[in-house]
């Protein structure tokens, strides 16, 4: 499988650890969108696209939003909720549930490695072209 185009959407304001969007095409033929770039502590990494995970209200059964306090539907406090747990490697019980999960990945950590470098490497192409001016806006020209 061949990574065929790689297109970066820069995201704007430069404090925030999301850096851009990318859409990659696999072969001509089959498209991934919405694949994020974002800095880490230790540099840039890639984030592919994902959606927000929900649990039911034990009252209404509206979905929430995983780790919601009260429901937006009837206002019921969430806490109650039973949620995994996980250990450490001390026996310390921990809360664990993501919050996302992933719509699309790589199964092996080689095709992960082959998605970043691609993607970071068209995101380093894109920082260097700088900012783009905006689409639609002319700018008027001064006078004498």
């Amino acid at each position: 499988m061949q990574i065929t185009e790689v297109r970066i959407f820069m995201k704007e304001g430069q404090d925030k650890k999301l850096k851009a969007y990318a859409t990659v095409t696999f072969d001509s033929a089959f498209v991934v969108r919405n694949i994020k770039v974002i800095e880490g502590q230790k540099g840039l990494f890639v984030a592919m696209p994902s959606r927000k995970m929900k649990e039911s209200c034990p009252k209404c059964n509206f979905k929430n939003v995983v780790r919601s306090k009260y429901c937006n539907n009837c206002g019921s406090n969430l806490d109650s909720i039973a949620r995994p747990v996980a250990r450490s490697p001390e026996g310390e019980a921990k809360e664990r549930q993501a919050e996302h999960k992933d719509i699309a990945h790589p199964i092996t950590l080689e095709f992960r490695e082959l998605i970043q470098k691609k993607v970071l490497d068209a995101f380093d192409t894109e920082k260097k072209k700088g900012p783009a001016p905006a689409k639609g806006v002319e700018y008027a020209e001064e006078e004498d």
